[in-house]
């Protein structure tokens, strides 16, 4: 959910020409490729090598795009991290902080859902997420990534509030609260059998709702 060079998404713009159209055509050939090489033979097993012969480029034209095997892993993801900073950026001002987070999350999922969208696919997106999360070195780069996109997530809450985040320990606890329910239903969601975007929604639709109940309670009934 950042202003990483990494992002694979393309971005809504001025029409671009020849040069740029056959870069991007480069660097989604290589991300698709690496994509498919993880989840057909594994991450580890999967070598930079392998990625430029199968695309016929050189290992320096891999390195144009992609600093490293990990960057290319995390393009998608970094894509949808970088929209969904946006989506958050362009809530109304009215809209409570949670709730904010909330339907920012959302419209990205929706987004990725739309055909006719230029940006990653929710498909990609999924697959890349679920290779992620059986990966476990890259589970460690994920919740490193995490807790960056968490602290650049309080600052745009901070932002929104006019408040010092340095100072007024809220727009941090917020993010903590909805970041912690987006990691739990990512995992739970990780091992059902329906792999779909709109498992994932209900799953977490469900589970933010829990949220005040949960911490406030009492737990006497379900």
């Amino acid at each position: 959910m950042t202003s990483r060079q990494t992002t694979g998404a393309r971005v809504p713009g001025p029409p671009v020409g020849l040069r740029e159209r056959k870069k991007q055509r480069t660097r989604e050939a290589l991300l698709h490729t690496a994509l498919g090489l993880f989840a057909a033979q594994g991450y580890e097993r999967t070598t930079v090598d392998e990625i430029v012969e199968a695309v016929d480029v050189s290992q320096r034209t891999f390195f144009r795009y992609f600093a490293n095997k990990e960057a290319a892993a995390f393009a998608i993801q970094d894509a949808v991290d970088s929209r969904f900073l946006l989506e958050l950026r362009q809530r109304p001002s009215a809209e409570a902080p949670f709730e904010a987070l909330r339907r920012a999350a959302f419209s990205t999922w929706s987004s990725l859902a739309d055909p006719t969208k230029d940006d990653a696919t929710a498909e990609l997106w999924l697959r890349t997420y679920r290779m992620i999360e059986s990966t476990p070195t890259l589970v460690a780069a994920h919740m490193r990534r995490g807790v960056d996109l968490e602290r650049q997530t309080t600052l745009v809450i901070a932002e929104r509030e006019g408040l010092d985040p340095e100072a007024d320990p809220r727009p941090g606890v917020a993010v903590a609260a909805f970041a912690g329910v987006l990691r739990l239903t990512g995992q739970l969601w990780n091992r059902r059998q329906d792999a779909s975007m709109k498992s994932l929604r209900e799953l977490t639709e469900l589970h933010l709702g829990l949220l005040h109940t949960t911490l406030l309670g009492p737990w006497h009934t379900p």
